[in-house]
């Protein structure tokens, strides 16, 4: 038995120094976030119409599809981010929690990908 606090048994072990990134890599992709996501919803108000010829046109355009890409795989690296927050903070369990991040990772570079396939299919006039 300690007669230590627990604030003195870890006092002086120093940090993982595993959060500095992680936190910076969540503030980017939002600060991402708000500069595409306005783009977005600008560029949205400013096309005629939302059918579907109209909308395959603006995708079509380079800086729209750019734009879109960016948007997509910001979308992805942000969320996987903040869902890896939650398992770390709320699963317990090693395996169970290893498993998740796995799962989390794997999830997001396929949404990644998929949204890159798609606005890539319509940009090159593949889509259907």
């Amino acid at each position: 038995m300690s007669l230590r606090s627990p604030i003195g048994k870890v006092l002086g072990s120093g940090s993982a120094k595993d959060g500095t990134g992680h936190w910076w890599a969540q503030r980017v992709t939002a600060a991402a976030l708000l500069i595409l996501g306005g783009w977005f919803l600008w560029s949205l108000l400013q096309i005629d119409s939302l059918a579907y010829a109209d909308l395959r046109s603006w995708v079509g355009r380079p800086l729209s599809g750019v734009m879109l890409l960016l948007l997509g795989v910001t979308l992805a690296i942000h969320s996987s981010l903040g869902v890896q927050v939650v398992i770390e903070d709320y699963v317990h369990g090693s395996a169970v929690k290893i498993i998740a991040l796995i799962l989390n990772k794997f999830f997001h570079y396929f949404l990644a990908a998929a949204a890159t396939l798609a606005v890539l299919r319509i940009a090159l006039g593949d889509g259907a």
